[in-house]
């Protein structure tokens, strides 16, 4: 039969101690860490020298501040800044269409000027043939068609 071992009773974590170490390695991490994704759980249960299942377990709080250390920034200013972002890129995009309106009512504006001049043109030189042909209606004779069939 297998001996079996006994713990030393110095080695037996308390409670506390290891949401303690969580916190404190937790709060080192963040502090010098450049980007918020580069805190992983591996790293974090490493140092506290806890298992990655003892942090998904019992730890679900130290766990849910590493989450929202690792959040893009959350603040008002990253939302700020997120929003003016967008804002930027639809101003861009209202610019771009602005630019394309004002070209189609230039080329609009010109062909209803080119169409105004013709019409113009058309109205004078129907004017000066009347004028020229001192137009009187012109009777047309009247051919009454005859009843015998052609030859």
């Amino acid at each position: 039969m297998p001996r079996r071992h006994r713990l030393d009773p110095s080695s037996v974590t308390r409670p506390g101690t290891a949401r303690a170490r969580l916190a404190r390695v937790l709060a080192t991490l963040t502090e010098r860490a450049p980007k918020p994704s580069k805190v992983t759980v591996a790293e974090l249960c490493r140092l506290a020298n806890i298992s990655r299942n003892s942090l998904y377990r019992y730890h679900a709080p130290i766990l849910a501040e590493l989450r929202k250390h690792q959040r893009p920034e959350s603040s008002a200013r990253a939302r700020a800044l997120r929003s003016a972002e967008r804002l930027r890129s639809e101003n861009a995009l209202l610019r771009d269409h602005l630019a394309k309106l004002a070209a189609l009512v230039d080329h609009y504006f010109s062909a209803y000027r080119e169409g105004h001049t013709l019409l113009a043109r058309r109205d004078r030189e129907l004017a000066d043939l009347r004028t020229r042909m001192d137009s009187k209606p012109i009777a047309l004779p009247f051919r009454q068609k005859s009843t015998t069939p052609p030859r």
